[in-house]
């Protein structure tokens, strides 16, 4: 595949104008291969940017004036449903990254949007984007490794995804399939690079953002708890986090 093959046309949306410009040069510096097709500061504008464009990636924030974000997301999941898509949220928009993930949202980057973690989410764009084409090809599978990634880069791209995605209901099928990895091979390269499987740090995650909201969110029930950091189930949660920490979440709620 050609550098040109490769080209991820991109359309970015953000209504503080000096946000997007910043957003937009960073994407811009991070690789060539993304090229910024169109820009929106509303989600109308938006719209018209995705009809007047052949558009890869659309990159949105939540919250803008005729329309907001989800919106956006909505229109495009489902008359562009090809298209990938990824939200800009602050930490205070959880409910609003849940909506979004059910309208073929593959991540998110969250305010203030650090360099390394949008490089890290375009490597992850970039990833999916060229297994699609090769797909697409005729008589020809996708390949499993993409040369231009290193098994330790692709580690890396499944943390950060766990990190923000950990409140999710995930299993080792559904992290595998966000990156077209064969489970078995992901699992080798993630103990190899990262010392233990996916399912076990993403357990790392859960238990230790439980530990945050038990000490500093006393209103918030056990239940709740749970649900927040991907145990819908109140007693499967107990359960986990007494065999990570050696307490129950109330007991460890309620140590001194």
């Amino acid at each position: 595949m050609t550098q040109q093959d490769m080209i991820i046309r991109t359309v970015v949306v953000e209504d503080e104008e000096l946000i997007l410009n910043n957003l937009v040069k960073k994407i811009q510096a991070a690789d060539p291969v993304f090229q910024v097709v169109g820009t929106a500061t509303d989600g109308k504008s938006a719209i018209r940017a995705l009809e007047d464009h052949t558009v890869d990636l659309l990159i949105t924030d939540i919250h803008m004036p005729a329309m907001d974000g989800l919106e956006v997301i909505r229109h495009a999941h489902m008359k562009y449903p090809n298209i990938h898509k990824v939200i800009v949220s602050g930490y205070n928009e959880f409910e609003y990254a849940r909506q979004a993930l059910q309208h073929g949202v593959v991540d998110y980057l969250l305010k203030p949007v650090k360099s390394k973690d949008l490089e890290l989410m375009l490597g992850r764009i970039k990833i999916r984007a060229g297994q699609v084409r090769e797909q697409r090809k005729p008589e020809k599978a996708a390949k499993l490794d993409n040369h231009d990634y290193t098994p330790a880069e692709i580690v890396e791209s499944v943390q950060l995804f766990l990190q923000n995605n950990f409140a999710r209901e995930l299993n080792l099928e559904d992290i595998s399939r966000q990156f077209n990895f064969n489970p078995s091979y992901l699992t080798k390269i993630f103990i190899k690079h990262a010392g233990e499987p996916p399912s076990k740090y993403l357990i790392t995650l859960r238990i230790r953002e439980a530990k945050r909201l038990l000490e500093t969110e006393k209103d918030v029930s056990i239940k709740d708890v749970g649900e927040l950091v991907g145990y819908p189930d109140p007693y499967y949660f107990s359960r986990l986090f007494k065999q990570v920490t050696g307490a129950t979440p109330r007991e460890y709620r309620n140590k001194e």
